[in-house]
């Protein structure tokens, strides 16, 4: 039996996968109005963290997501990026759940497809007919159009983690 970690294993299976343990922590969104878009994370049932305004021309308002390692930052003066521009991703265990969650808390979710996310033409209506892993998603958009596409993931693939 080995002791290895398995995240070194797999990077010793791979030389070009680094060794050292990197967490995505904050995900910084653009966004136009941040107290709209204050609101609008608050509705979807997110730990708001921190709202601070530090010096003149900077506020960091940053969300949780439940059972998240990452969180949310959008604010003023944080990026140059065009509101609405952000492309992101949520992994759930039960995307029926999730849909439903979303939708009662008022938030304009997609309808739940199965298939690539992307292009959204080749999406198929419901959930996958395997209940695959990685198979099902649906959608949302913040008030600017920042997108977060919901995926079902029960079982992860080797070398990832549930922390």
């Amino acid at each position: 039996m080995s002791s290895t970690n398995p995240s070194t294993e797999t990077a010793l299976e791979n030389p070009e996968t680094g060794t050292i343990d990197m967490k995505l922590e904050v995900l910084t969104i653009p966004v136009s109005d941040v107290d709209r878009s204050k609101n609008f994370y608050e509705r979807l049932g997110w730990r708001l963290d921190d709202d601070v305004a530090p010096v003149d021309g900077l506020r960091n308002v940053q969300f949780t997501p439940p059972g998240s390692g990452t969180s949310v930052s959008f604010g003023k003066g944080l990026t140059a990026a065009a509101p609405g521009s952000s492309v992101a991703g949520l992994v759930v265990s039960d995307i029926e759940a999730a849909h439903g969650e979303l939708v009662d808390r008022g938030i304009d979710a997609s309808d739940v497809w199965h298939g690539p996310p992307f292009p959204p033409e080749a999406r198929q209506p419901g959930v996958d007919p395997e209940h695959a892993s990685y198979g099902s998603f649906c959608s949302f958009n913040d008030p600017d159009g920042n997108l977060w596409v919901v995926q079902e993931v029960t079982t992860r693939l080797p070398g990832r983690e549930w922390d």
